[in-house]
């Protein structure tokens, strides 16, 4: 955490995708389904956050005591390539330092189920990332979860808007697991904790 941070600032944790039933179970939507899974053990409901175009839901996570934190659970609902502008308005209404938001997505130069986690960066063409990073600047988390690049001929923009393929899908429960236990650890322990756990 960044020393000018204050400790109980509270985290916002973002989940990005788009929305709407046709997407649910995209390749580019597994930052909702992180997001849905921290919210289950949360124990609570996303609701419409006014005027940001998001659904939230806050919370705390971690254990009684000083690592316990105060969390917001985000899922714009612009479309993907339009994140930044919910997310900056959800930053500005919790006061949430840009160090303290963890941005949950799909990322097509890493395998299948395997996770990076950094601070800052660039978004790889990554149109959520690209929207957050001109609202905000870079400077925030990215827990990214690897979905592979497109078999053949297949377009990018083809391949991160079709269902994970049914192979992935027994795998996937698992992987969305260790991604929201990857957030979880980020936000309780520290980047470099949870890089040495989770990076694989």
């Amino acid at each position: 955490m960044d020393v000018s941070t204050p400790a109980n600032a509270p985290w916002l944790i973002v989940g990005l995708g788009n929305p709407g039933p046709e997407y649910a179970m995209n390749r580019h939507n597994v930052g909702f389904m992180v997001a849905d899974l921290l919210a289950e053990r949360i124990g609570g409901k996303f609701k419409r956050a006014g005027k940001a175009q998001a659904q939230v839901l806050e919370g705390r996570i971690g254990p009684p005591g000083p690592a316990n934190r105060r969390v917001v659970l985000a899922k714009p609902m612009s479309y993907m390539n339009l994140s930044g502008g919910p997310v900056n308005a959800l930053r500005d209404f919790y006061k949430v330092p840009l160090a303290n938001i963890v941005a949950v997505h799909d990322e097509l130069d890493i395998d299948y189920g395997i996770l990076r986690l950094k601070l800052g960066g660039g978004d790889n063409g990554h149109n959520g990332l690209k929207s957050m990073t001109k609202a905000m600047g870079p400077d925030y988390h990215r827990v990214r979860f690897g979905i592979g690049r497109p078999p053949g001929r297949m377009q990018v923009a083809d391949f991160v808007l079709k269902d994970f393929a049914s192979a992935e899908r027994k795998e996937l429960h698992y992987f969305v697991d260790r991604a929201a236990d990857a957030v979880e650890c980020v936000v309780i322990e520290g980047l470099e904790r949870a890089q040495s756990s989770y990076n694989s």
